[in-house]
């Protein structure tokens, strides 16, 4: 069966009647039983009487109350399916859970199917996709390369064709090495967003439930289905309004932060340096202004993952395990938990103290930037070259990655290129935590650069950063520029409104205000400023605004509509027209 399994595509297949679930679900068994002797992505794969539940129940059932009726998808094998073992790659560890992972529980709801548990490192330990008592998983495209992991098996089953999306994990670069390596979109959301409820933990504290998926717009999808405040997790969090599904857009202007060249590494990489540039140059097609970034911050918080007390965090789930039988354990993940029972409290704390000093830096500096780009691996490496140093090249593959957890920072692989081999190539869109929709957003625009077959968004991108248009005592330097400040507000640009408003120098005072009404006739461009400050600082700085003035919508010269500064017609009683003086600066110079 020749079908796309994109959401959209599949969708559209059931509503002309000319595919049913029952007859996709069984074509894809067959097809990932035929696959999985050479890749090894499935642990276990659903029988057709574990099927069955899934089939009956989507049957009567109006597609059109479902969002994801009759969509395949894919476990990662730490996350619980309901009477299906769950492993973490490791035998003497496994359960049977009686009840679903919370995420698991809210595809089901919505009509998705799962068609089996994928293969991992064990423990979730690694980030090649090698590490399994159940088969190394090898490359969607060339079989001489890793799948990447930990969610190895994850990213093989949407790459491969079996599944419209799979669930993987993400604690160092877990959801996404593997979408890098199999031409995916891996989206690691902010810790909390996704519930984390009925997964083995890998760090707990640190752990992301991630989807696998062809694009970003059905990335966002998901996320806008799955993003739900959930009482089973301690660490679940509510997503704000400003990063509903309603974010997803059409990026404006935007300025993308890239690590200084001293701090790039690609291991020896040909070709992976001048990808990157072309990245960073279609990124400045689509509007974006590129920033040097001191990333040596970045870079020591990602050597704590493993270098510091979190890897006690690990050996706290498997820890027991290799106590009492300790070849139950690979030897790779045994190494690796080692030193783990030395850890001590001081440590600990110590170690903590330095991560929120080195978040504190790397906060200051992502505050004036939409978001951060980077590689998402610098060196493919062979199975071969990881065979020799299965450690040191493991390390390497985390390069760009560890740190994201750590940082609190929300983060997608795209694709972006293919290497001379055959290889997918790809970059990571990262920033600060709850702009989820937004990194989709542009990682959606990239893809939509190669793929014009994609559709565009109709809406504007939205981050937690709101934009507001000034035109009178709020400019930059002026009397109640303040406000804005104070808020953590930033100046983006000095340009102009459409030509299709008048201005006022208002009656009373002091301060003197201005008053910006747009006109059908006899209007002008009005010098303005737009200015950007954090989503939650709005509404404390609308309700400090007198009336007659009021925030609305104000169109700038290139036509963009922005929320600004207008006026009530009723407050130009008394008011002087100024229009002809072309902005609030040459109001003031003409005072004297």
């Amino acid at each position: 069966m020749n079908l796309s399994l994109r959401l959209d595509d599949l969708r559209r297949a059931y509503r002309s009647g000319q595919l049913t679930p029952r007859a996709l679900l069984l074509s894809l068994r067959e097809k990932a039983a035929a696959l999985n002797p050479d890749y090894h992505l499935f642990i276990h794969l659903l029988t057709l009487e574990e099927l069955e539940p899934y089939l009956v129940a989507l049957e009567g059932r109006d597609l059109e109350s479902l969002p994801l009726y009759g969509v395949p998808f894919a476990i990662k094998d730490n996350i619980d399916l309901a009477g299906i073992p769950t492993t973490a790659a490791c035998p003497a560890f496994a359960y049977l859970p009686q009840r679903s992972a919370s995420v698991v529980e809210q595809l089901l709801a919505l009509g998705a199917i799962p068609l089996g548990k994928t293969n991992l490192d064990q423990f979730a330990t690694g980030l090649n996709g090698t590490r399994s008592p159940y088969g190394a998983c090898r490359n969607s495209v060339l079989p001489d390369y890793p799948a990447g992991g930990s969610s190895a098996g994850s990213a093989l089953a949407v790459a491969l064709g079996v599944a419209s999306f799979a669930l993987g994990t993400d604690t160092a670069g877990s959801g996404r090495v593997p979408a890098a390596l199999n031409n995916l979109v891996g989206l690691k959301a902010t810790k909390g967003l996704i519930s984390t409820a009925g997964v083995v933990p890998a760090c707990r504290t640190l752990d992301c439930v991630t989807t696998f998926t062809a694009t970003a717009r059905e990335a966002s999808q998901l996320l806008a289905l799955t993003a739900r405040l959930d009482s089973r997790d301690e660490y679940s969090r509510s997503n704000p309004l400003w990063n509903d599904a309603s974010a997803f857009g059409a990026p404006r202007r935007f300025r993308f932060g890239v690590p200084r060249p001293q701090d790039l590494v690609f291991f020896g990489c040909d070709e992976s340096p001048q990808l990157f540039l072309d990245a960073i140059e279609r990124l400045e097609q689509l509007g974006g202004e590129a920033v040097e970034l001191d990333f040596s911050p970045f870079l020591e918080a990602a050597r704590l993952l493993y270098e510091g007390p979190w890897v006690a965090e690990r050996y706290s789930v498997a820890g027991e395990l290799m106590e009492r039988d300790p070849d139950a354990v690979l030897p790779v993940i045994r190494a690796v938990l080692a030193k783990a029972p030395a850890v001590d409290g001081v440590q600990t704390f110590r170690a903590q103290y330095r991560l929120q000093a080195l978040k504190s830096q790397c906060d200051r500096l992502m505050a004036t930037l939409d978001c951060v780009l980077t590689p998402t691996i610098g060196l493919p490496v062979t199975l071969a070259e990881l065979a020799a140093e299965p450690v040191l090249r493991n390390s390497e593959l985390g390069y760009y990655t560890n740190f994201m957890n750590l940082l609190d920072y929300a983060a997608v692989a795209v694709p972006s290129a293919v290497m001379a081999s055959g290889l997918p190539w790809g970059v990571t869109l990262f920033g600060r935590a709850f702009t989820d929709q937004y990194l989709l957003s542009l990682a959606d625009a990239l893809q939509r650069q190669q793929d014009k077959t994609l559709p565009a968004p109709t809406n504007p991108a939205r981050h937690d950063r709101a934009r507001l248009v000034v035109c009178g005592a709020h400019l930059d330097g002026l009397a109640l520029n303040w406000q804005l400040r104070q808020r953590g507000a930033q100046l983006v640009e000095a340009t102009h409104s459409s030509p299709n408003y008048q201005l006022y120098a208002l009656a009373g005072g002091p301060p003197l205000r201005p008053g910006m009404l747009r006109v059908s006739e006899g209007g002008v461009a009005i010098e303005v400023e737009v200015w950007e400050l954090p989503s939650s600082e709005l509404g404390s700085f609308l309700t400090g605004i007198p009336a007659p003035l009021g925030l609305g919508k104000v169109q700038l010269a290139d036509g963009r509509w922005e929320s600004g500064f207008i006026c009530e017609p009723y407050g130009l009683h008394d008011a002087q027209d100024i229009s002809h003086l072309g902005g609030w600066r040459a109001y003031l110079h003409s005072l004297g």
